[in-house]
């Protein structure tokens, strides 16, 4: 093994990796039996001790204070089958679900034909508020597109409160229903 772990790491024995393939020949075992808790084939937790192994031929510095590399070793090979369990929990999860789920969830962008359907509506709507008496109009155009407050608009067309919340009611109604006709 010391000569396929070698030739894995590019790097001969002396600078780091010579400590991490002893210690995997001496635990490869051990680390196996660790790997196949939970139930995991032999194939399963070979492929565990292999990925623990690439990890730690990018950093065998870290084997160099520990007391007991077996153990080491092991909790590391155990950890990494729990993380491996967990992803795949979570992957069967997510694509667990049917067509039918994926469709009802709602898309972040709109749909390429929303744009058409703003233009649309933009288009009814311009028409609707033109369709308006010239008052109700203003009082609408003033208090959708300038922001101005009721109060604001009845001082500036010198109408009551009362009459300009009444303009307002019923172009914003004479609005939606020119809406509703379109949808």
């Amino acid at each position: 093994m010391t000569t396929v772990t070698g030739a894995l790491t590019g790097r001969g024995a002396g600078d780091g990796h010579d400590l991490l393939n002893r210690a995997i020949e001496a635990h490869y075992e051990e680390m196996i039996a660790a790997a196949s808790r939970g139930g995991r084939t032999r194939a399963a937790a070979l492929d565990i001790v292999h990925d623990l192994y690439v990890k730690l031929a990018m950093r065998p510095e870290i084997l160099a204070d520990k007391r007991s590399l077996g153990a080491f070793l092991r909790r590391a090979a155990a950890n990494l089958g729990v993380d491996r369990l967990r992803r795949e929990g979570f992957e069967r999860r997510l694509f667990s679900g049917a067509e039918e789920e994926a469709a009802a969830v709602a898309a972040q962008c709109p749909a390429p034909d929303h744009a058409l359907d703003v233009e649309r509506r933009i288009a009814v709507l311009r028409r609707a508020i033109a369709e308006l008496p010239p008052r109700r109009r203003a009082v609408f155009v003033l208090h959708r597109m300038h922001g101005t407050s009721p109060a604001e608009i009845a001082d500036r067309l010198k109408l009551t409160r009362n009459m300009v919340d009444r303009h307002l009611r019923r172009a914003f109604a004479h609005c939606l229903d020119r809406l509703a006709e379109f949808d």
